[in-house]
């Protein structure tokens, strides 16, 4: 809720990718996942037992095949976990299955591929196979072997069809793409997408060069460099599927279609382009006008920091001017791109996504909610109210008066009505979310009729210790004795707030972000009694809203904003030594944070990041928050100067542009105390190596389990450079020994603020790694 608010809400939406602006690519950022966020490629966790042939199943990843009496061979992929993926060992079975069973038998006429898992077609690429690859190098024959099955089922001359329902992801819409025809289910669980550059790749089966076959070239680009999902209906208009269908029909029309595609009767029409985009596409100063529209977009939004567009850039334009080595080139590439350090980085955070999904605390543990009492219709409150009645939940929507009130539901309102408009929600879910939401307040009779059938009470109310013990106490007389109260402070201690309840085992912290409806990551926190049910049902809960959970321990800032308040003091501390604002800003931004810190403060509000600082000065971190001076900020505040939202901060905003104005200038000359000189990579190394070195800290301490945990929380609750990894897979490429022996040397120049904890030193003497991958 606090400092990182806006740089994380950057950073999950991807803070490297681009979106489409006519005619080409425009500067927003592709939103990296959340539920989530992402719809990347399905992570494999483990390879899944052998299979044994037996009765009525041949082969594992495939179900027998169905002939119909015009010849047509329907495969439905059915792998052994709960989605399909295409794994090594897939690619391996479907060339056998293949053989065997197509290839010279004249009685089939044409294949259909289906899915035997119903609203999942093929999720994407097994990860798992690409993490076990030691040299990424032998990644280049690996595919080579999957291409050279696509080519196997062209050789064959008949048509080939592709009955779609549920995801079709990465490598399994490329398979798709290798087909003539394709049939897609209008359910809200299909989308079409190549994801790949989400983790640091590219479609590496003959996605960088079928895809613009069918879509033009400027669609294809859009899709491939934001990874973002494309809607059946979108699907439709754009070339990428033939028809749409209801799901119960997708597999007999698409049957239908592979008959009509062997006798004739169909054929295949692909989409003409308009004439401004056969302008554009089918001629060299079109196309050098798209590239370097392109061009510039990528650089602006990737910052040079993501190889991944590059390639994907790279791929197009050598198929277009080789068609002969175009597939060779795309896998080489494909494997180049595996093994950066922003591939692993972007992986490592997709894997801990996946591992995020997860609790410890029993499968039954959780309890059912169906209704959740939202108490405060503020921002926050509106928030958390919105993203929980999106998932079919009831919400008691409850403040002091209507008007309150009112500014809750047309806050929710103003957000549902951008969905509908921007088509990423139907207007019948826009009406059932409006009526999942219950308005109530102190005086209306209904109200205590209500909370008796809550399961789950969530506060977000102002942070005032009193205040919140009171709403507990008045919760607990009108909720059953299961209900658990959830409170949303970002800075009080869980305990003192569960202090003198009747029923402290049913309260917790659950520590979303602002805006809660965009911010993926929810810190979620136990106090030394509340009981694992709690726990359980306060995580699934928070994974149905939609949320990234990680478990944190119940101290002063729990785990982001604590990570955060050194952070904070070192930006002062360099301005102080003479470092200049809009370059504090540049350095931090090249070093991968999606927005500097001084823009960052203002977006926030500078009485907001004040109180941070200064709560956490209070706090229990020591010398780990000394060699700083916040009262920079709590002068601000004295003059009004609260950020953007008072029109001045750090920088004057008058519309779109932010200047730095004459009185700024010289209030901040009159706190710098030295003109060190520093440059841009010291001010990188001193601001960050306080972040890690506090991250490192909650590890070493225990408020955070793993460095997992670690990573996925700064990455996504303060905009830490996803190609980085987060702070612990960063420390891991740059070697522990080596941040270690910098800190000592920031030590002796400016004091014990910089001297590591004794995790990392304990980690730089063994030699250690954080991440085994």
């Amino acid at each position: 809720m606090m400092l990182g608010r806006l740089a994380a809400r950057k950073a999950a939406r991807g803070a490297f990718l681009c979106q489409r602006v006519h005619p080409t690519i425009s500067a927003l950022p592709a939103r990296f996942q959340s539920t989530a966020a992402v719809e990347a490629e399905e992570t494999i966790r483990a390879p899944p037992p052998s299979f044994e042939p037996k009765a009525g199943r041949k082969y594992e990843f495939f179900q027998d095949i169905e002939m119909t009496p015009e010849g047509v061979a329907v495969i439905r992929f059915d792998g052994p976990k709960s989605v399909n993926s295409i794994s090594f060992d897939m690619s391996r079975e479907a060339r056998v299955m293949w053989e065997n069973e197509i290839a010279n038998n004249a009685e089939v006429k044409a294949v259909v591929f289906s899915s035997g898992k119903p609203g999942m077609f093929i999720a994407g690429a097994d990860i798992f196979d690409l993490k076990a690859v030691e040299n990424k190098q032998d990644l280049v024959g690996l595919i080579e072997e999957g291409m050279d099955f696509f080519q196997l089922m062209k050789d064959k001359k008949i048509p080939l069809v592709c009955a779609i329902d549920g995801p079709a992801l990465g490598g399994g819409l490329e398979w798709t793409m290798w087909c003539d025809y394709r049939v897609a289910s209008d359910s809200p669980k299909t989308k079409l997408g190549l994801p790949e550059v989400k983790l640091g790749l590219l479609p590496g089966f003959g996605g960088t060069q079928n895809l613009h076959e069918l879509v033009g070239l400027q669609n294809a680009m859009d899709m491939m460099l934001t990874g973002k999902d494309v809607r059946p209906d979108k699907a439709k208009k754009m070339g990428l599927v033939d028809l749409v269908v209801a799901s119960q029909s997708v597999e007999s029309v698409a049957i239908q279609s592979a008959i009509d595609l062997a006798t004739g009767k169909l054929k295949p029409k692909r989409k003409k382009k308009s004439l401004m985009n056969r302008l554009l596409e089918d001629n060299p100063i079109g196309q050098k006008l798209i590239w370097n529209q392109i061009d510039k977009m990528v650089a602006k939004n990737t910052n040079g920091n993501y190889p991944a567009p590059y390639s994907i850039i790279q791929c197009v334009q050598h198929g277009l001017a080789n068609p002969a080595t175009k597939y060779k080139n795309e896998r080489e590439q494909f494997a180049k791109l595996a093994a950066t350090p922003e591939s692993e980085a972007l992986i490592g955070i997709f894997d801990g996504m996946t591992q995020m999904k997860k609790h410890n605390f029993g499968k039954d543990a959780a309890r059912p909610v169906n209704t959740v009492a939202v108490m405060g219709a503020g921002l926050m409150g509106a928030g958390i109210a919105q993203v929980t009645a999106e998932k079919g939940v009831t919400v008691l929507l409850k403040d002091r008066n209507d008007e309150a009130v009112g500014r809750g539901q047309s806050y929710m309102k103003g957000n549902w009505d951008k969905k509908l408009k921007r088509r990423r929600m139907t207007k019948f879910k826009h009406n059932i979310a409006s009526s999942n939401v219950i308005g109530l307040t102190d005086d209306n009779p209904a109200t205590p009729a209500h909370f008796a059938r809550a399961g789950m009470v969530i506060e977000a109310v102002f942070e005032d210790l009193d205040l919140k013990r009171k709403i507990v106490a008045d919760v607990e007389s009108q909720t059953p004795d299961h209900c658990i109260f959830a409170t949303n402070t970002s800075a009080i201690p869980i305990a003192d707030i569960a202090q003198g309840a009747k029923r402290p085992e049913n309260i917790i912290g659950m520590h979303y972000f602002s805006p809660v409806p965009s911010m993926p990551l929810l810190e979620i926190i136990p106090h030394e009694g509340t009981s694992d049910a709690t726990k359980a049902t306060a995580f699934e809960v928070g994974s149905k809203q939609g949320k990234t959970c990680i478990m944190v321990k119940d101290v002063p800032g729990f785990y982001v904003n604590r990570c955060l308040g050194p952070f904070l003091v070192e930006v002062s501390a360099v301005v102080r030594d003479g470092v200049k604002l809009e370059a504090l800003d540049k350095a931090l931004k090249n070093f991968g944070m999606p927005v500097g810190p001084v823009t960052l403060a203002d977006e926030v509000g500078i009485d907001v990041t004040s109180h941070v600082a200064g709560f956490l000065s209070n706090a229990d971190l020591g010398d780990r928050m000394g060699g700083g001076d916040i009262s920079l900020m709590k002068d601000m505040i004295g003059k009004g100067w609260l950020g953007k939202k008072s029109g001045q901060g750090f920088y004057t905003y008058k519309g779109k542009k932010k200047t730095i104005s004459p009185e700024v200038e010289a209030y901040v000359k009159g706190f710098v105390q030295q003109d060190l000189g520093l440059s841009e990579k010291e001010v990188q190394d001193r601001i960050v190596s306080r972040f890690v070195n506090e991250a490192a800290k909650c590890l070493e301490d225990d408020i955070i389990e793993n460095p997992v945990v670690g990573d996925i929380g700064l990455v996504f609750g303060t905009g830490f450079a996803p190609f980085r990894g987060g702070p612990f897979r960063y420390l891991d490429q740059v070697g522990v020994g080596n941040y270690v022996d910098m800190m000592h040397g920031f030590a002796d120049k400016y004091g014990p603020q910089f001297e590591p904890c004794q995790l990392l030193k304990d980690y730089a003497a063994a030699e250690k790694k954080f991440h085994s991958s």
